[in-house]
């Protein structure tokens, strides 16, 4: 790992950008019909909110699955063939063209298939360099209705290993992580990545947005404060064409100091206002500062070791079979999951 003399103080922006759902095109044509448009969008937004800012704008993060929404109701098949993006697919050439015509790293949230797993899709979240590369792709750990690489852990850490698990690009605006959206609520994921030298954690995220504090919000304070890492989250302005209200995944994009204290925080509607500036510089001074708030250098995981590894409540691998070749499961194999899991830990006395 390296660890750059010296990184100028550069600007990010949590890009508050609306999501038109594929749900009710009728077919892939016109779903990526649809999503080709909304990178078009982008590509004029971008270019424009970077003119506002400033040249400094060295990052972006978008919101979660921004260019599709979420399956409702789609088996996986249907799924792949109207949303999950190809890693080697038109989608990211045309956003890496954005990110290569703006020079800056882009960051965000999509369904991605991936050829070690076929009929599975992935959510992942992934970091494209400046040159139009993509330079980390991370795979979303714990969701409730999506395959994740724990459902096929041993075949998944066969192919890429733990730090493929929790990738971390040491980049020349620092060192870039993803989280992807509720996980902001599981602290164990941004630890492993602040383990690896993470010091920008961008959370691509679709949430409820309130004038009161939300679990989401007071997380991503929490994973700032107790990593000692920068949090740019990027929240929806709103999923257009899903059925569901569309201002219920609204507002609240935020940049998070490594404080816990909230730099700059958008209102509701389409936004590039959650902007500042990230001094990577300054961070890894009070990073190498002795002192009790230096609480990274602190932390003594020994100590939980034993207990993490003992722990037996989400079963991993659920979705391979005894030959490790991928079961065919339904949406409703999760739900029967957590209900065996629950009934476990209510046995032992644990809930």
């Amino acid at each position: 790992m390296t660890t750059s003399s010296s990184i100028p103080a550069y600007h990010a922006i949590a890009y508050q950008a609306p999501c038109r759902a594929v749900n009710a095109c009728p077919d892939a044509d016109s779903a990526r019909a649809l999503i080709r448009d909304s990178i078009a969008d982008l590509a004029g937004k971008i270019r424009q909110s970077k003119l506002f800012v400033g040249p400094d704008v060295r990052l972006i993060v978008l919101p979660e699955y921004f260019l599709t929404g979420y399956p409702m109701g789609d088996t996986f098949e249907t799924w792949i063939a109207k949303a999950a993006l190809d890693p080697d697919g038109p989608e990211y050439d045309a956003l890496g063209k954005i990110a290569a015509d703006n020079d800056l790293f882009l960051s965000g949230n999509v369904y991605e298939t991936d050829a070690h797993f076929p009929g599975l899709y992935f959510q992942t979240s992934f970091v494209i360099d400046p040159a139009g590369s993509v330079i980390l792709r991370y795979r979303r750990l714990n969701s409730m209705y999506a395959p994740t690489p724990h459902d096929v852990w041993d075949r998944y850490l066969d192919i890429y290993g733990l730090d493929g698990v929790f990738p971390v690009a040491d980049t020349e605006i620092g060192r870039l992580a993803c989280i992807a959206s509720e996980e902001i609520l599981y602290p164990e994921i941004a630890r492993c990545l602040a383990m690896r030298g993470a010091e920008i954690f961008c959370h691509s995220s679709s949430e409820i947005g309130s004038p009161i504090a939300t679990p989401k919000q007071i997380a991503r304070q929490a994973r700032a404060m107790e990593n000692m890492a920068y949090v740019v989250s990027s929240n929806s302005a709103g999923i257009h064409g899903s059925g569901f209200p569309v201002s219920s995944t609204d507002g609240n994009s935020a940049i998070v100091g490594d404080k816990g204290q909230v730099l700059a925080e958008s209102n509701t509607g389409e936004a590039m206002t959650a902007f500042y500036e990230i001094d990577v510089d300054a961070l890894r001074r009070r990073r190498r500062r002795p002192g009790m708030m230096n609480l990274l250098s602190r932390q003594r995981f020994a100590l939980f070791a034993d207990s993490y590894r003992d722990a037996d409540f989400q079963p991993a691998g659920s979705m391979l079979a005894a030959d490790g070749t991928v079961k065919t499961v339904d949406r409703g194999h999760f739900t029967t999951i957590q209900h065996d899991v629950i009934a476990k830990l209510a046995k032992r006395g644990v809930i």
